[in-house]
């Protein structure tokens, strides 16, 4: 499983016309719901602090979600602070309850092979030099060693059921059909203790995560407060949903990964790419590290010239770049071009034309198939006679040649590699796979 390959760090900048890093994190969207504000004002524009994000291995790669997170670890390290970046062990093996059924367990050796997979992924987006370095760490480190008496005594002692029960992702599925086992339940204690623990080690003093978290991220400053008698804070951001208001992740099933093997950088482009106008400026700001100044430049454009999307295409580059990097979004543009008639398709490499291929309606057909049954295999055309017409009419292409005989058959001279393109008209495309 590969790693995303980010963007230099060194071109990542804060942006220094807000006086702090909490009145940008504001600005940006970031912050859904916090502990107290002024404290947290406070306390980001004062003396470098530890603060963490947890991410769970319940799935090989982490996913867009996810990365509202490690852009949030990253500005506030660039504001001096000092992140740690944990991925857990053993909260991975249970996983946070879902809101109508329970999760499948993964074995040990799964999640930990997936603990890997994060952590290096968690490494790209953080600096490990200077001196606000980043630290990884794994919560299978203190929570293996700890036998169920001393977590009943030491951790469970500080929790209150009453309040348990009332945390929103507990509710919902204790008025479920599935209700709520007592593995799932114990995630928020569990998640708690990651808290307390780093308190302890590293002085941690505020925990970030998204806001379907806020139950989870006030039970570790909960217990803290009633363990140290301190404070610790709590940042929960905003989550990050479709046009219909759904949430994006692996749970829901469509979520949009960070492993160029689960998502290529060509789907990935493309997702940022057709971003609603409603949404793009939210998103810019959240997902990258441009200016103000360049953002209000972007919104003026959205609306004084939509049709022009550059917006949408200034937040795909950057937003690709950052993850896969520079030759993977140039690659995933050329492709894009390519497909509609306006770049070379053989110029292409076989990997990214396959990826864009495969995110298109698409066959696997032998040789010899005529081009117009092609059409109703892919759904380009609802019948041969309609097909047929299409090829007539002079718009139908393979490869971004005109077909011009209703008779045409698939040539494998024709293929790239044992792949085709086929068009109809101007915009209409499918992917054909030769066997």
């Amino acid at each position: 499983m590969s790693a995303p390959a980010a963007e230099s760090l060194e071109s990542q900048r804060n942006d220094d016309s807000f006086p702090d890093i909490w009145d940008e994190i504001q600005w940006r969207g970031l912050v859904h719901v916090s502990t107290n504000a002024d404290e947290l004002k406070a306390l980001l524009a004062g003396e470098p602090i530890t603060y963490y994000c947890g991410f769970d291995p319940t799935a090989p790669s982490l996913h867009l979600g996810n990365l509202v997170q490690l852009l949030l670890l990253r500005r506030l390290q660039l504001a001096g602070h000092k992140p740690l970046g944990l991925v857990g062990g053993s909260t991975g093996l249970i996983g946070d309850p879902r809101p109508t059924a329970e999760r499948t367990l993964n074995d040990s050796a799964t999640v930990a092979e997936w603990v890997g997979y994060l952590q290096a992924q968690v490494s790209k987006f953080l600096s490990f030099e200077g001196a606000n370095a980043a630290r990884l760490v794994n919560n299978l480190d203190w929570t293996a060693p700890m036998s169920a008496i001393d977590f009943l005594r030491d951790v469970g002692k500080h929790f209150r059921v009453g309040t348990m029960l009332k945390k929103d992702a507990v509710s919902a599925r204790l008025n479920s059909d599935a209700g709520i086992s007592y593995t799932e339940f114990s995630y928020q204690i569990l998640q708690g203790m990651d808290f307390l623990e780093l308190y302890r080690n590293y002085g941690c003093v505020l925990q970030t995560g998204g806001s379907d978290q806020w139950g989870n991220l006030t039970s570790g400053t909960d217990l803290i407060h009633k363990a140290e008698g301190v404070s610790a804070h709590a940042i929960g951001t905003p989550l990050i949903t479709n046009s219909d208001g759904t949430k994006f992740g692996k749970s829901e099933g469509n979520a949009i990964w960070l492993d160029a093997t689960m998502t290529s950088p060509y789907a990935f482009y493309q997702f940022w790419l057709n971003t609603d106008d409603a949404d793009v400026i939210a998103r810019i700001k959240v997902f990258t590290f441009l200016s103000r100044a360049r953002i209000e430049e972007l919104e003026a454009a959205v609306a004084a010239e939509p049709f022009r999307r550059e917006a949408q295409r200034t937040l795909a580059w950057e937003v690709t770049s950052l993850v896969h990097g520079a030759d993977a979004t140039n690659a995933a543009i050329a492709a894009a071009d390519a497909l509609f008639g306006q770049g070379d398709l053989s110029a292409l490499d076989a990997p990214t034309l396959e990826s864009a291929l495969r995110e298109l309606p698409h066959t696997t057909t032998p040789s010899g198939t005529t081009i117009a049954q092609l059409l109703v295999d892919t759904g380009l055309s609802p019948s041969l006679g309609a097909a047929r017409r299409s090829i007539a009419e002079g718009g139908v292409y393979l490869n971004n040649e005109r077909v011009d005989d209703e008779a045409s058959a698939l040539d494998p001279a024709s293929l790239l590699g044992g792949m085709a393109v086929l068009r109809r008209g101007k915009k209409t495309l499918a992917g054909v796979f030769a066997e």
